[in-house]
């Protein structure tokens, strides 16, 4: 006789949005902010132009931290320390990185992670392995030749730490 497969330990909480321009999608990241603290990783995907650094925008405008939160792209990562009691933002993007944890082992994110809010572009396949609590978020937009600004965002979030963290209260 075959035992019942045993229950995941924690479902993933999954909310969606349909956002309509750049300025929600900052206010976005805003809104998300006020759920993340120290520890938190979040795992940004979509096509190029979809919208990831603009949420990180917001993201690091309702951490209250330093600095214009740009794209990465040429120096893999920044920081962006908090202008107050909040965590510093670590903003990586693990576009031009190979493969695996080995590459993002050089950026010693797992030292950051504890004390920071860590936000990675491209992430997938790369940075799983830091902790088994991250948010995915994945932003899809219409592709081609098109001016549509709509994108679809689903956020994710697995693991204990986001059973109950509030992410249904996004869609407000």
């Amino acid at each position: 006789m075959e035992r019942p497969a045993a229950p995941a330990a924690h479902e993933a909480a999954e909310t969606r949005l349909t956002i309509t321009s750049p300025e929600r999608m900052r206010e976005l990241g805003r809104r998300l902010a006020t759920l993340l603290r120290a520890g938190d990783l979040v795992m940004l995907s979509g096509e190029l132009g979809a919208g990831k650094t603009t949420l990180t925008r917001g993201l690091g405008e309702g951490l209250g931290v330093r600095g214009a939160v740009t794209s990465p792209t040429f120096v893999i990562a920044r920081v962006h320390p908090s202008l107050g009691a909040g965590p510093p933002l670590v903003h990586v993007d693990a576009y031009r990185l190979g493969g695996g944890l080995d590459e993002m082992e050089d950026l010693d994110l797992d030292v950051s992670l504890s004390d920071s809010v860590i936000v990675v572009e491209w992430g997938e396949g790369k940075v799983e392995e830091l902790t088994d609590d991250r948010l995915q978020v994945v932003i899809h937009r219409a592709v081609g030749d098109t001016t549509d600004e709509v994108r679809h965002v689903t956020l994710t979030g697995l693991g204990e730490r986001w059973t109950g963290a509030g992410l249904e209260s996004l869609t407000d």
